[in-house]
């Protein structure tokens, strides 16, 4: 990106202008066409290229994504980190949560996120029931990610008492990011989504999980819904990333749903507060599309006949015609 399009973004701030939008993504448009694809010209960001970031005190950025196109785009903005989230089955399928979110169809997407974003690490989400009920199925499905669903880091909804399941992973040469705090897939098991740590107790065992996973071989904590003073300390005493979703801002990265992001929600968290309002803008897009067919202005017809071929098409229609007044009508 040049730095002219760079101080631009520095501007933006909040802002949700349909036309300061449409201009940065004019110009990052260009600049893709103008240096060629962006898979090819934007060095490979890896877990490697994580770890140094973290080690230097950067923060890094996610975002969870579902299918090739945005995948492109967001690749071509330098996120850092794409996570296929479960959340698919929800924002996609229209699911209540994120239980009912299909093995398969989580590990097409993820290949697809990869292939628009091939210079993005990509995080796959093992959706319920893909690794709880026996841990060599567990490492089965995980290896399918890896292979199939071309990820590079694979995410578990774990606790302690997933240590040996987390060993077993990484001796297997998949890199986990150990998802602890508040886990969706356990929501029916408290009637709704919860915060985790909020007592003292509760807090000191998420530091025990938090521990137990990085000793099992964790590459990376994610923290979901806890209190920021928890989530500092399982920062100050962990030795890997540690992603932050709703754990305040002392973690290393950041990850919310894109949907949220893009003003597409119908419940906004707010620690995911919109940078844009996409989800007005479909509506007005959707609007100005029905004027235009209603009015049949659809804009220039790109496909023509030559003049010979108009001529002889007339002149078969003129035969067409005669022939099929000849026919006499069914009695």
């Amino acid at each position: 990106m040049t730095s002219e399009l760079n101080e631009k973004r520095k501007t933006l701030g909040t802002q949700t202008s349909a036309q300061v939008a449409g201009e940065v993504a004019r110009e990052v448009a260009g600049e893709m066409s103008s240096e060629g694809d962006a898979a090819t010209t934007r060095v490979p960001f890896t877990l490697r290229s994580l770890l140094k970031m973290v080690r230097s005190g950067e923060k890094f950025a996610c975002l969870t994504c579902y299918d090739a196109t945005t995948a492109r785009w967001l690749q071509a903005a330098g996120l850092h980190v794409l996570l296929v989230g479960d959340t698919a089955g929800e924002v996609i399928l229209g699911f209540p949560n994120t239980m009912h979110t299909p093995l398969d169809f989580l590990i097409a997407l993820t290949a697809g996120v990869k292939r628009g974003a091939p210079a993005t690490l990509v995080m796959a989400d093992m959706p319920f029931m893909s690794y709880q009920a026996d841990d060599a199925e567990a490492i089965r499905n995980a290896g399918r990610f890896m292979t199939e669903g071309l990820a590079d880091l694979v995410k578990i909804e774990v606790d302690r008492s997933f240590a040996g399941l987390v060993a077993k992973m990484s001796r297997a040469g998949i890199p986990v990011v150990a998802h602890i705090g508040s886990r969706p897939q356990h929501v029916k098991m408290h009637g709704g989504y919860y915060a985790a740590g909020k007592s003292a107790e509760s807090a000191i065992a998420l530091l025990d999980d938090a521990r137990a996973m990085v000793d099992a071989g964790a590459m990376m904590l994610l923290i979901e819904a806890a209190p920021s003073e928890v989530a500092e300390q399982i920062v100050r005493e962990t030795t890997v990333p540690v992603i932050g979703c709703g754990a305040g801002s002392s973690c290393h990265g950041q990850v919310v749903v894109l949907q949220d992001l893009l003003g597409m929600s119908t419940w906004q968290p707010t620690f995911a507060l919109p940078t844009a309002q996409i989800g007005g803008q479909i509506i007005a897009a959707a609007k100005v599309w029905m004027d235009r067919v209603k009015s049949g202005q659809l804009g220039e017809h790109p496909y023509v006949m030559n003049d010979a071929q108009r001529a002889s098409f007339c002149e078969t229609l003129k035969h067409r015609s005669a022939a099929i007044s000849r026919v006499e009508p069914t009695q």
